[in-house]
């Protein structure tokens, strides 16, 4: 994806921030912080790539170190779209509160709870990186996915593998993109969410 010079300094100062607190509290992996940029943040962008609408609510579940969430809002900072960033961990919470408030986020809002304690969310998008196997996601989307919304989820190698076993619970609208920054890993486009095996 290519970003405005405002979105490439926010996301350079994000990294720095992330940098700077991962040495006290574990938002990546301490080995990956040297791949910072293609590891993590260019592979998060590539949902921004996928989103063509720029407007309603937008949830991030287990938003751990802001990976999509905050990437995605920094790189949708300029639409209408209002995120809520969820993560449960209180350390991880006052992280992405801090990265709020010195990027001046206005859109974004950070909810510190566990995700299946929340009131339904009814959001357009929902998004999640190394959260929960599929078939568990499913249960977090029922919830909170909006009836027309649609899903991003960052899956690894065994995302086939994934969708196969969820599909044994619920019923769903799955398109793959390849992801471009890790070979055999996808990006997950969800839609049409319910209860029952096909």
């Amino acid at each position: 994806m290519s970003v405005s010079r405002e979105t490439s300094s926010r996301l350079q100062a994000y990294a720095e921030l992330l940098r700077h607190w991962n040495s006290r509290i574990n938002l990546v992996a301490p080995g990956s912080l040297s791949e910072l940029q293609t590891r993590h943040i260019d592979d998060c962008l590539q949902v921004a790539d996928l989103i063509q609408d720029g407007t309603g609510h937008w949830v991030d579940l287990g938003s751990g170190g802001g990976l999509p969430g905050l990437v995605l809002a920094i790189a949708k900072a300029d639409t209408d779209i209002s995120f809520t960033l969820v993560e449960s961990d209180q350390r991880k919470a006052a992280f992405l509160r801090t990265v709020v408030r010195e990027l001046d986020l206005t859109r974004v809002k950070v909810v510190s709870r566990r995700v299946e304690t929340l009131p339904p969310l009814n959001a357009a998008h929902v998004s999640a990186r190394a959260l929960a196997p599929l078939r568990q996601l499913m249960a977090y989307l029922h919830l909170h996915l909006a009836p027309t919304g649609t899903a991003f989820l960052m899956k690894g190698r065994q995302w086939q593998g994934e969708v196969e076993d969820a599909r044994t619970e619920w019923v769903f609208d799955c398109v793959a993109h390849p992801s471009r920054t890790q070979e055999g890993a996808a990006i997950l486009e969800v839609s049409g969410v319910s209860h029952g095996a096909q």
